[in-house]
C-alpha cells in the first residue's frame, strides 16, 4: 500500500469514527428498554393469572368436618324421687279408755307383737262381766229348757200330752240355744275389745311419733281417731319414681339400679325396680315405678330427697353427632356431609338429646364425613374444600 492510501484511511476512520459508536450505544437503550417493557408487562400477567387463581380459590368454602361416633352408648337418666318406709302405719286405739301406761318413744326400734301402751277401760270391763253373767243365765235356762223337751218328748210316746205341747217345748229350747249362742258371742267381742287394751306393734320397725301420755283420754271412734304411735318399717325403703314416657319403654322390672342422696356424697347405693304401674299418667305423662333399696344397715331413713339412675339401652345403628353439626331447614332436619369434595344435605331422625351432643336413629354411618358449623347458605351439590376432620371431638 502506498503512503498517499494509508493516509486515505486514516482520514476516513476518523471521519466514521464518532458516528458508530453512537450507534452501538442507541441499540443498547433500545434492548434495555425492550427488556424493562417485557419484564413489566410479564410480571403483571403473573400477578392478573396470580390473583384469578386465589379469587377461584376463595370461591370454595372452607369446612370442619367430624367423624360420627358410631355405636352409641347406654344412656344414664337421673330421676328424683323421695324414701318410703317400706311399711308406714299410724297406730289407733280400738277400744276406749285411759292411756295407763306407754313402754315406747320415738327412734325405739319394736319387734312384731312387741307391748307399746296399755290402756285402762273399766267401763269395757263391766260390759264384759254383765255379758258373762247373762251367758251363764242363758246356759241355765237352756239346760232347764232341754230337760224339759226331752220329759215332754218322752211323754209324748205315751200320748201323756199333747203334739202342741211337745212342740212348744222343743221349740222353746231351740230359742235358748240361740240365746246361748248370742250371749257368747257378746262375751267374745267384748273379750277381743277388752284384748285391745294392750296396743302391740303390727310389725318389726321403729316408732317415728308418739301422740299421747299417760291419763291421757282415748276414743275409739271412727269419726275422728287419734293417732297413738307412728310406726315404720326401715330395714327396705321403697321409692316411687316418675318415668318420663320415652324411657317408659326401657325401664324392666327386677333391674338394678343406682340410687344417691345429697346427705351421702359419693356414695352409691343398689336398688331393684320391683313393679311399675303399668300405665302412663295422662296427665304428668310418666310412669310411676317402684325402686326397693335394702337398709339392714340403717343408714338411710324414709322421707329422705333421693336420685335414683336408671340405664336407657342404646339403640341399635345410632350414631352421635356433635349438636353444631344441625341444619334446621323449612323442610325438616338435616346434616351436611362431604362426599367428593361436595356437599350432600342428609335428612336425619334424631333420638336422645345430649346437650353438646344428639343421637342420629338414621341418615347417617359412622364413615361419613359431617360438617360442623356449617353455614345458614350451605347448599346441595356446593363445592366445598375441607380444613381439618375431627374425630371423636379430636382434631387431625
Amino acid at each position: 500500500m502506498t503512503q498517499n492510501e494509508s493516509n486515505q484511511m486514516e482520514k476516513a476512520d476518523s471521519m466514521f469514527g464518532p458516528t458508530r459508536t453512537a450507534g452501538w450505544k442507541t441499540t443498547i437503550l433500545i434492548l434495555c428498554v425492550a427488556y424493562a417493557v417485557f419484564e413489566g408487562i410479564h410480571s403483571r400477567v403473573e400477578a392478573k393469572t396470580e390473583l384469578r387463581q386465589v379469587a377461584q380459590n376463595s370461591a370454595i368454602p372452607s369446612v370442619n368436618i367430624v367423624s360420627p361416633k358410631g355405636g352409641a352408648v347406654a344412656e344414664e337418666i337421673e330421676l328424683p324421687g323421695n324414701t318410703e318406709a317400706f311399711t308406714d302405719t299410724p297406730i289407733y286405739a280400738r277400744s276406749s279408755g285411759y292411756v295407763k301406761h306407754w313402754y315406747v318413744d320415738i327412734g325405739a326400734r319394736v319387734r312384731q307383737g312387741q307391748l307399746l301402751a296399755e290402756i285402762e277401760t273399766p267401763e269395757l270391763d263391766q260390759q264384759l262381766r254383765q255379758a258373762r253373767a247373762d251367758l251363764k243365765n242363758a246356759e241355765a235356762n237352756l239346760q232347764i229348757a232341754d230337760i224339759t223337751a226331752t220329759r215332754w218328748q218322752n211323754l209324748l210316746k205315751t200320748d201323756s200330752v199333747s203334739h202342741q205341747e211337745a212342740d212348744q217345748a222343743v221349740s222353746d229350747l231351740h230359742s235358748k240355744e240361740a240365746l246361748v249362742d248370742s250371749n257368747r258371742a257378746n262375751v267374745d267381742r267384748l273379750e277381743q275389745l277388752q284384748s285391745f287394751e294392750r296396743i302391740v306393734a303390727p310389725v318389726d320397725g321403729v316408732i317415728t311419733a308418739r301422740n299421747t301420755d299417760i291419763g291421757a283420754l282415748i276414743q275409739a271412734d271412727t269419726t275422728a281417731p287419734k293417732e297413738i304411735f307412728h310406726l315404720s318399717a326401715i330395714q327396705k325403703l321403697r321409692i316411687y319414681v316418675p318415668v318420663p314416657e320415652v324411657y317408659a319403654a326401657s325401664v324392666k322390672t327386677g333391674d338394678k339400679v343406682g340410687v344417691t342422696l345429697d346427705a351421702f356424697p359419693g356414695q352409691t347405693f343398689t336398688g331393684t325396680l320391683v313393679r311399675n304401674a303399668d300405665a302412663i299418667d295422662p296427665t304428668s305423662r310418666t310412669l310411676n315405678v317402684e325402686v326397693d333399696v335394702d337398709n339392714s344397715s340403717r343408714r338411710l331413713m324414709p322421707g329422705a330427697y333421693a336420685f335414683v339412675h336408671f340405664k336407657v339401652p342404646a339403640t341399635n345403628g345410632a350414631v352421635t353427632i356433635p349438636s353444631n353439626a344441625l341444619l334446621f331447614r323449612s323442610d325438616g332436619l338435616r346434616v351436611g356431609v362431604v362426599r367428593n369434595s361436595h356437599v350432600a344435605l342428609l335428612p336425619i331422625t334424631v333420638g336422645q338429646d345430649y346437650g353438646d351432643a344428639v343421637e342420629v336413629l338414621s341418615g347417617l354411618s359412622a364413615q361419613d364425613a359431617v360438617i360442623v358449623n356449617p353455614s345458614d347458605s350451605l347448599a346441595n351439590g356446593a363445592q366445598v374444600e375441607v380444613e381439618n376432620r375431627t374425630t371423636n371431638g379430636v382434631r387431625q
